[in-house]
């Protein structure tokens, strides 16, 4: 009887096993250990922030409408006034894109969405009296770009309903879906409507064949006859009728290392820059409809600054104080007083924000939340710069955890895809969570090839200089080995997309420098990346990668492959993938990730099916932000 007592006792206090997370049946895993409940229950605020992006103005009620997440993902809301309520529009299990209210009554909006994260967007007609959905397009074909012609009565967009490939431009009555024909046969993946004339005789189009090599049309809609208008050789982008319809505003780079703001006279092919000569780029920028004020964004070394022409003096208008950080989405309501525009920076998420230029006055719209945590505690960016293997200087932003964590601190180098966009000091969301709660410090590098500093810096990169981007990264490891801040035997590298392909390049390039690695869509091999990307972007990609159908750039493309160098890569690596990614194909994850096993390093395997170019799902983004947390605090923290 006593060894009974004894044994039933030494069961009461035996330890429970910890429950652990369900793994969804839309994701699929290879070596990702139970991620325990506990965890996600720690992570949980970090998984709860919001956002909010401005996405039109109503053209009649001073009211908005937003994307922002309530659910799963992001959806259209409506706020009705600066502080109210976000009332859901939408409720699909996808995230929606843009929309734009029909122009004039703003009795209907024209939103985009796609399924699984695939981007072969559809558009949809919003009825605002009856909340009815109706589906424009055909529900195969990608189709991006929209663009309501001034009277409302006809949409412009770019569609490869043809062969899947091209991007032809077509037109339609958006009351009328089966009105829809095609104005422009092209051939390439980078054509789009950018503006109707204010009388809606024509349109402009862009034919965009790299990130710094552009040319604008001007296409008669009724006959479908377009004239070359940009016979130079640069960048053209942002185009928007000037109100009188005799003059186009755009930025270009003509003449110029950075883009910057101009006027195109129709009639005299004249430029006119309006800017004066700066070291930035003008970002983006938005003309009021009586065409009398122009807003525009400089990107000054990372941060916006927002300027408001008076486009007849060419004179800046005196605007209030805002915070410091990355300004997108400049919206002009048709009053042509209140300019509305998203904002965010490293203590705050993204808002949705509105400026009143004749009374000055600063107006709030969103207040979004961070999940009960005060954003005044998140680290802010410090500018950072470093000399690279040729003597180039290379910048970044970092982030170091608060006081309480002492000594020279791991770092988390987190690399930006591309490999023409920018790191910029903006809200890092769940990444918070490793400076504050584990004293990671993070790095975002800007390395050559980065955009908002010059087309030359810009094209650094390009075909076969393509590792010397992975240069500056060792160079950065130097300058990380330099700091007593931080620690250099204890460094991750991570990246999604051309980041992820850097990922995986320095993989092997450092594998002595690194502890790990966390690759997200990344490229294995350029090659059989060409071979299974979409159609519609092999050209676009082959002007900055290069054609690899060119036997010397093949064999490069082959040499640098990380896939080709796993015996080199002993170090743990994470890799993520999307199985609806229409740019990087799962395969580039699926192959590296057998070829490293094979290899007999530890590797980490993470697909979800219903996912594309990074995860959208909120639940699927805790799951991977879960496990990514459980590999860095194994493989980077100890």
């Amino acid at each position: 009887m006593l060894r009974l007592v004894l044994f039933c006792s030494a069961l009461a206090i035996a330890p429970a096993a910890e429950p652990t997370l369900s793994v969804p049946s839309n994701l699929h895993i290879e070596d990702v250990p139970p991620i325990p409940a506990t965890l996600i229950e720690r992570l949980g605020r970090y998984n709860d922030f919001r956002s909010a992006a401005l996405l039109d103005w109503h053209p009649v009620k001073r009211e908005i409408l937003i994307s922002t997440r309530f659910g799963d993902v992001p959806q259209i809301h409506r706020v009705s006034m600066p502080g109210g309520d976000r009332s859901q529009l939408t409720f699909f299990p996808d995230r929606t894109g843009s929309a734009e209210y029909r122009p004039g009554s703003g009795d209907t909006f024209v939103f985009s969405k796609d399924t699984g994260g695939a981007e072969f967007y559809q558009f949809y007609r919003f009825d605002s009296r009856t909340g009815d959905i109706t589906m424009l397009t055909d529900g195969n074909s990608r189709n991006t770009s929209h663009r309501y012609s001034d009277d409302g009565r006809r949409l412009a967009y770019a569609s490869t309903l043809r062969n899947g490939a091209d991007t032809d431009i077509y037109v339609m009555d958006p009351d009328e879906p089966h009105s829809a024909r095609r104005v422009l046969g092209v051939q390439g993946g980078g054509w789009f409507p950018a503006a109707w004339s204010p009388d809606g005789k024509y349109l402009v189009v862009e034919d965009r064949r790299s990130v710094h090599d552009s040319s604008l049309y001007l296409l008669e809609v009724s006959t479908g006859a377009k004239q070359l208008l940009t016979s130079e050789q640069g960048s053209y982008g942002n185009a928007q009728f000037a109100r009188n319809g005799k003059g186009l505003f755009l930025t270009t780079d003509r003449g110029s290392e950075c883009e910057r703001l101009a006027f195109f006279d129709l009639t005299t092919r004249e430029l006119t820059f309006l800017d004066p000569a700066q070291h930035w780029d003008a970002d983006e920028f938005s003309v009021t409809r009586d065409g009398r004020h122009l807003a525009y964004v400089l990107n000054e070394d990372g941060y916006s600054v927002l300027h408001v022409m008076d486009t007849a003096t060419k004179r800046d208008r005196t605007l209030p104080a805002l915070p410091r950080g990355v300004i997108f989405g400049l919206r002009w309501h048709a009053n042509g007083r209140d300019l509305g525009f998203s904002l965010t920076s490293a203590r705050s998420t993204s808002d949705v924000y509105s400026i009143d230029i004749d009374s000055g006055r600063l107006e709030r719209w969103t207040t979004s939340e961070t999940g009960g945590l005060n954003p005044d505690n998140f680290s802010e960016p410090e500018l950072v710069h470093w000399k690279s293997f040729d003597g180039r200087t290379i910048s970044g932003f970092l982030y170091l955890p608060p006081k309480p964590f002492s000594g020279p601190r791991p770092v988390i180098i987190n690399i930006h895809g591309g490999p023409e966009g920018q790191s910029l000091p903006v809200f890092l969301g769940r990444n918070n969570y490793y400076i504050s709660e584990l004293g990671a410090a993070m790095i975002y590098p800007n390395v050559r090839g980065s955009s908002g500093y010059g087309k030359t810096f810009l094209a650094l990169d390009n075909v076969l200089m393509r590792e010397d981007s992975v240069k500056d990264i060792g160079t950065l490891l130097d300058w990380i080995a330099g700091d007593p801040r931080l620690d250099a035997k204890r460094v991750m590298v991570t990246g999604g997309s051309y980041g992820g392909y850097m990922t995986l390049a320095s993989a092997f390039h450092f594998n002595n420098r690194l502890c790990c690695t966390v690759d997200v869509v990344g490229i294995s091999n350029f090659v059989s990346f060409f071979e299974r990307t979409s159609p519609y972007r092999r050209d676009l990609r082959r002007v900055e990668y290069g054609d690899e159908r060119d036997p010397k750039v093949h064999a490069f493309f082959e040499k640098i492959a990380p896939i080709n160098h796993v015996s080199e890569i002993s170090k743990p690596m994470f890799i993520v993938a999307g199985r609806n990614d229409p740019r990087v194909p799962a395969h580039e994850g699926e192959q590296m990730a057998a070829a490293i096993r094979k290899n007999g390093a530890p590797v980490w395997y993470l697909m979800a099916d219903d996912e594309g170019h990074g995860f959208a799902k909120k639940k699927n983004q805790d799951f991977q932000f879960a496990a990514t947390v459980m590999f860095v605090r194994e493989f980077l923290l100890k």
